[in-house]
């Protein structure tokens, strides 16, 4: 891992970045002292939407432009501070009119648009909870969500609507208020948005919010079981800020742009919150991927920030740097990816083709917040995740044979040896650490041990403790930067009256990191052939969208346990080519 030759930063770099002298900063920090950067509430309390809008209102920045939103085809809107005053005030008051309390959830399926961030922060600022979904999710993934997440409101657009919640509205009974964007009649069951908000006050107070309050709930998928929702409450944005400080250097007058959908936690914490409350420009592009598109982007907003995807990156690296140079990035002055390992060789290419190396980080749902960083004015060791971020206290784990942590009783065993492999766990006590899943408090308490957090990640540290991601302790597939479980899928995949049995797993592929692949066993009387195989993909991706599999295979025998499940870990195996370990709870074979 250390073969990479090391990028170093200029001294010029390292005196204009926010984190210069790192060790001085990890020793002095608290976050006691961070969160005096952020105002707080008149009554003492702490609420993200408050810090994100009202904290503006009364300075020189409340006619800055706070978003600028680029639709589909080019168009501008942007919206001032003081815009998202007035519009996210408006909807505060529709939730109260409509009858929410505190901490009821929210739901939104919108594509990236003025609306979902009104939404957003409108609903944070009335003390509700947000839960903002993908707009590529099949209606089952949709209603599984709103139903474990008690979703009372959801807001999206008539064409989602139709699409992707009518089809399961009956199964939802708790959902007691749809509220569609646009100026057509709204469908059956769903009522104006537009219309709801014209006729409200354009003035709200945020209420007394408690630090310990709910405010977000991500949903983030398992290798069993339903998709989790993961509870973060509004001390995260003591997290969100001050990562936002250290890890992407955010400046106040930078133009920022993160390309995650709000859908995924990336979205919500770096697509919203963070940036906002540094009281910058946030850059929105609701155009789907395309290289010149991106780099048009880059070149027109004049971005100097830019928080991506490695998938994205890998995309871009397709076309060389000679794409890159047709465009004007000279505004550009920081990059950084997150949603799964950067390789060193698209650091380089950063380097090369956009000015800049790119900056891994690495974080989860869970943690709420970015947790380990390569910073602005420290050196780059390509293919490492960096060092952690000042406040946070990282170990490795010594592992038992399953892969995770070793737990004896109530202890576990760190590893203090460099280039050892253990399992990465976080010291609790981060402000955005997640408080719960919600309704599941057994599996909440199965993710600590021995007074830390354990993350599932594999790591190593060099003998200067930069992080290095080894993969999942478990079989959980990261294609494009999005987890899946394969529970979900292979759920879906066997409501299919063709399919007996389905296995799911994760291939290698170049560009998405891993593709979603099933293994297929068909009912008696149904041949396999392309026909069924096609029917099959167009049914997945009809229900499940975007975390749809890619490819299909027919496999008769598939490998179970002695208590029937699904070996994944054996396809993968056999998938890959690679020992196939322990069989000792292999079922029997026919």
């Amino acid at each position: 891992m250390q073969s990479w030759i090391p990028i170093r930063k200029t001294d010029a770099e390292r005196a204009a970045a926010n984190l210069s002298h790192y060790p001085w900063v990890q020793h002095d920090f608290s976050w006691e002292h961070a969160r005096e950067r952020l105002r707080g509430l008149p009554d003492g309390g702490l609420n993200i939407g408050y810090e994100a809008v009202d904290r503006h209102l009364d300075t020189e920045r409340r006619d800055k432009t706070a978003l600028r939103c680029v639709d589909r085809s080019g168009v501008v809107r942007e919206l001032t501070y003081a815009d998202l005053g007035r519009d996210t005030s408006r909807f505060a008051n529709l939730l109260d009119r409509l009858g929410v309390h505190v901490g009821e959830r929210v739901f939104l399926l919108l594509p990236r648009g003025p609306e979902l961030y009104v939404a957003a922060l409108g609903t944070l600022r009335y003390g509700a909870a947000l839960s903002p979904l993908f707009p590529a999710f099949g209606p089952e993934p949709i209603r599984e969500r709103i139903e474990l997440g008690d979703g009372m409101v959801l807001v999206t657009t008539p064409e989602l609507y139709e699409a992707r919640v009518a089809p399961v509205r009956d199964r939802l009974p708790g959902l007691r208020h749809v509220l569609v964007t646009g100026d057509a009649t709204p469908p059956a069951g769903t009522t104006s948005l537009q219309a709801g908000l014209a006729a409200e006050s354009d003035r709200f107070t945020v209420r007394p919010t408690d630090p310990g309050d709910i405010a977000l709930l991500h949903f983030t998928s398992g290798t069993t079981g339903r998709p989790k929702g993961a509870v973060h409450v509004h001390e995260a944005v003591v997290a969100h800020h001050t990562s936002a400080l250290y890890a992407l250097d955010l400046h106040p007058d930078d133009v920022f742009w993160c390309t995650a959908d709000p859908g995924w936690v990336t979205g919500t914490s770096y697509g919203i919150i963070a940036p906002l409350t540094h009281g910058l420009t946030l850059v929105v592009d609701a155009g789907e991927f395309s290289a010149r598109r991106w780099f048009q982007t880059l070149e027109r907003e004049r971005v100097t920030v830019w928080y991506t995807a490695p998938t994205a990156i890998r995309m871009l690296m397709r076309h060389g740097t000679s794409l890159a140079r047709q465009y004007d990035l000279s505004a550009l002055r920081f990059v950084a990816s997150v949603g799964e390992p950067l390789n060193p060789e698209a650091v380089y290419w950063g380097r090369e083709a956009l000015g800049h190396p790119i900056h891994d980080t690495w974080w989860q749902t869970e943690t709420g917040a970015i947790m380990i960083s390569n910073f602005a004015g420290l050196d780059i060791r390509p293919g490492s995740m960096g060092l952690p971020l000042p406040g946070v206290q990282v170990a490795l784990l010594e592992r038992g044979d399953n892969g995770r942590a070793r737990v004896t009783g109530d202890t576990v065993e760190t590893i203090d040896r460099p280039g050892v492999v253990g399992e990465l766990a976080l010291r609790p006590g981060w402000p955005s650490m997640f408080r719960g899943y919600l309704h599941d408090p057994d599996r909440y308490a199965g993710c600590f041990a021995g007074g830390w957090y354990l993350s599932g990640d594999l790591a190593s540290r060099d003998e200067d403790g930069y992080v290095w991601f080894v993969g999942r302790a478990d079989d959980v597939i990261k294609s494009a930067g999005h987890l899946i479980g394969p529970f979900e899928v292979e759920s879906t995949l066997m409501e299919h009256p063709a399919v007996a049995e389905a296995g799911v797993i994760g291939r290698p592929d170049p560009v998405a990191g891993e593709i979603v692949k099933a293994f297929v066993t068909l009912r008696p009387g149904v041949a396999e052939s392309d026909d069924v195989r096609l029917d099959l993909l167009g049914f997945a991706r009809k229900r499940l969208g975007a975390v749809a599999p890619k490819e299909i295979v027919f496999d008769a025998h598939l490998p179970h346990t002695r208590s029937g499940k699904v070996m994944r870990r054996l396809l993968k195996a056999r998938e890959l080519g690679l020992p196939e370990g322990d069989l000792s709870t292999l079922e029997s074979a026919h």
